[in-house]
């Protein structure tokens, strides 16, 4: 799957998602990116997505005039896990939702519990 079509398919998965959340998402950026680089993995892990910034409950008062908060999809880690074009578009989707759910201030023992671990 090329750049493009991985994107494509992030966006769509972005209006498939219900408006409540869509309507959640503030100051915060998705972005693809073809792998992790060292500031962001610095164990090279292999990472499928990532969240950074600050989480929607921790976020004060004077939260004001930040930088977005950024959820990095990480293309190539995806497609080496090598699963048929279905299962592989349901895996990028599901890390597009860890990642969310991060946003909103899920950690991952709670997404583990849950099944989206």
């Amino acid at each position: 799957m090329n750049h493009d079509d991985f994107e494509s398919l992030i966006r769509q998965a972005m209006h498939d998602l219900p408006q409540w959340v869509q309507d959640g998402l503030d100051n915060v950026e998705v972005l693809v990116v073809d792998e992790a680089d060292e500031s962001l993995d610095p164990e090279g892990g292999g990472l499928l997505g990532l969240y950074v910034g600050t989480p929607l409950p921790e976020r004060g008062v004077d939260y004001a005039g930040e930088l977005p908060d950024v959820i990095y999809i990480f293309r190539r880690p995806h497609l080496e896990l090598d699963l048929p074009p279905d299962v592989l578009q349901d895996e990028i989707v599901k890390t597009l939702i860890h990642e969310i759910a991060h946003y909103f201030g899920i950690d991952d023992d709670h997404l583990d519990e849950i099944g989206w671990g």
